[in-house]
């Protein structure tokens, strides 16, 4: 087995105080593709850190094979100090990388080139990131949610592109259909420590619940094992002291070897549910030739639909497509330029914000929980303390009273969905709700919504959560139309025979070009064939390589014409004689590689 060109051994953090890792192990080999697993606070983000050589450990050694390239791509990258995306971008490649790989990967990922770093969408900045990390071709990528802020059409584009490379890769991501399609071998970083399946993110999970059943297994028995000892301890015979006293210590040694298990047992699981009220009449929102525009650019025409009590509608479509323009128009938020939207009778309307706007960040999570009236909630027609409905989204009891600011994305994202779910309702409006939350809590919350008594607009990018979730899909087709296809994202691609696509539509102001589809992963219908990125790579810098091998070819053969060269200087004669022979050998190569993908493009062009 070839030697790791990462090795992360017994690396050991502490943050303030607490320990965050304790002997963690990684290894990174030649081409592999490792997703990076755990719960929101496990310590992924940090680990990667360290592996990037950013984030020095406590303890531990990090061994990187010599002229070993490794980059990474954090979360909320920084593109100050840059005019342009492409200067951002050519910043990160190495003496000798080819610099036409900058603006080819920005045009493939939906930009220019151009734009001003100081205006750039969130999805804009991650498309500059991911190029400039893509564009070296490292031999080692980390990437940390390299999914945020962007939409399905971009997300399919960088699965194509990643599955491409020759790059090892390490990858953090809540997208599980990005984990599915890419992973290769999953570590899970769980309570400090990692834990290594051979296998891609699609066994992770059935792997994973047999380590936790086993573990309660084990403790189950040891609590077994401690009652019979204590049982022993008031009712056993006590004439014989010493042994009694040795069995004692035993006794003390298994209550420790307990507390040790339960201290270090996983934490416990979101619990939600959310409040059903009086029921909506069977027509929840009806929408007939309704058409809404910005700035002479259509957002929605001629949509005509209805949805009944207990529908379940994913929305989707790229960035600036105008999906929350939808949703508001759906529900009423927002009046349409023409055509009628009828909501139906006995509506209660919830709402999960996508940015989190609606949070003020100087208020406390106890006054987000209660609108600031006391510690009590009322979920379910029953009154609860505050910190007993916030335990259940795994908050601590020391939190009520931290301001919003103080939370993190992920905390931030389960606050909203804990006062969203806590109003009564009997139609949910979710628009990005999975955006930061940790793949466990976006389990319980698929199965919350699926057994949703009312009804559900769901806008997101995630397509597993698309499939698991809703039962129809509305897509944007470009130019402001929109249809309807039965089921989740898949069967949406199936009818339509092609994921979401990449133009770009004004919604409210905003403009921001997505990427280029790519083919959808398996099972799903075949998209249209397309130039690989390799492919289109090959097309742009081939001719260039052609000629300069030309040249090359010209000059050794006019040193070789020389007829005393052999008689002067036979070992000059020998190596040029060499040189002509490889050049001519190379000429012929791209030769053949520029047809081979010139006719690739004709035939692509006339299908």
């Amino acid at each position: 087995m070839a030697p790791p060109l990462l090795l992360l051994q017994d690396i050991r953090l502490a943050i303030g105080g607490k320990p965050l890792l304790e002997g963690v192990e990684l290894s990174v080999s030649a081409r592999e593709r490792l997703c990076l697993v755990g719960r929101n606070g496990s310590g992924k983000s940090t680990l990667l850190k360290i592996a990037a050589g950013m984030v020095e450990a406590d303890g531990g050694t990090r061994f990187v094979q010599p002229s070993t390239t490794v980059r990474y791509l954090p979360q909320e990258p920084d593109l100050s100090g840059f005019e342009t995306t492409l200067a951002y971008v050519e910043a990160g490649l190495a003496p000798g990388d080819e610099p036409h790989r900058a603006r080819l990967l920005l045009e493939t990922l939906g930009l220019t080139g151009d734009e001003p770093t100081g205006q750039l969408s969130g999805g804009e900045g991650r498309r500059a990131a991911l190029a400039r990390v893509l564009a070296p071709e490292p031999d080692i990528l980390l990437l940390d949610e390299p999914t945020n802020h962007l939409d399905l059409a971009a997300i399919e584009a960088l699965e194509g592109m990643l599955g491409e490379l020759r790059s090892a890769i390490v990858l953090i991501s809540h997208d599980r259909r990005f984990l599915e399609t890419l992973s290769r071998a999953t570590v899970w970083l769980d309570r400090g420590v990692t834990r290594r399946l051979e296998r891609g993110f699609a066994e992770f999970e059935p792997w994973r619940d047999a380590v936790l059943e086993e573990e309660a297994s084990d403790r189950h028995k040891l609590d077994r094992q401690i009652a019979r000892e204590e049982d022993w301890l008031r009712y056993g015979v006590t004439a014989r002291r010493k042994r009694n006293q040795g069995r004692l210590r035993a006794l003390n040694d298994l209550r420790s070897e307990r507390r040790e298990a339960r201290a270090s047992q996983p934490a416990g699981n979101v619990a939600m549910t959310a409040q059903d009220v009086r029921q909506s009449g069977k027509l929840v929102i009806e929408a007939k030739n309704v058409a809404k525009s910005y700035d002479g650019r259509a957002i929605v025409r001629d949509l005509s639909i209805r949805v009944e009590r207990g529908e379940r509608i994913g929305i989707v479509g790229p960035n600036g497509a105008g999906k929350t323009t939808l949703v508001n128009l759906m529900t009423g938020a927002l009046a349409p330029d023409t055509g009628t939207i009828r909501l139906g009778t006995n509506l209660d309307i919830a709402t999960l914000d996508q940015r989190r706007e609606s949070l003020d960040p100087n208020a406390t999570v106890a006054d987000i929980l209660t609108d600031g009236r006391g510690d009590t909630v009322i979920v379910g027609g029953e009154a609860r303390h505050v910190v007993g409905y916030m335990k259940d989204f795994l908050f601590r009891p020391e939190q009520a009273r931290a301001p919003v600011k103080a939370l993190s994305g992920g905390e931030r994202g389960r606050l909203m969905l804990a006062r969203a779910l806590a109003r009564p309702s009997n139609l949910l409006v979710l628009d990005e709700p999975t955006n930061d939350l940790d793949l466990e809590t976006l389990d319980l919350l698929q199965e919350m919504l699926a057994d949703l008594p009312g009804t559900l607009i769901l806008v997101s990018h995630d397509r597993d959560f698309l499939d698991r979730v809703v039962t129809g899909t509305l897509a944007s087709d470009g130019d402001g139309e929109w249809t309807m296809y039965a089921g989740g994202y898949s069967d949406m691609v199936a009818q339509r025979g092609r994921g979401i696509g990449a133009r770009a539509r004004i919604e409210t102001g905003e403009d921001e070009k997505p990427a280029k589809p790519a083919a959808a992963p398996a099972p799903r219908a075949k998209s249209r064939a397309r130039l690989s990125f390799n492919d289109q790579h090959a097309l742009k810098t081939l001719p260039g390589k052609i000629a300069k091998l030309t040249k090359e070819i010209g000059r050794l053969e006019e040193t070789l014409a020389d007829p005393a060269l052999y008689s002067r200087d036979p070992d000059a004669f020998a190596k040029a004689s060499k040189a002509l022979e490889a050049a001519q050998a190379a000429l012929a190569d791209a030769e053949d590689e520029w047809l081979r993908v010139e006719m690739l493009r004709e035939e692509l062009e006339e299908s």
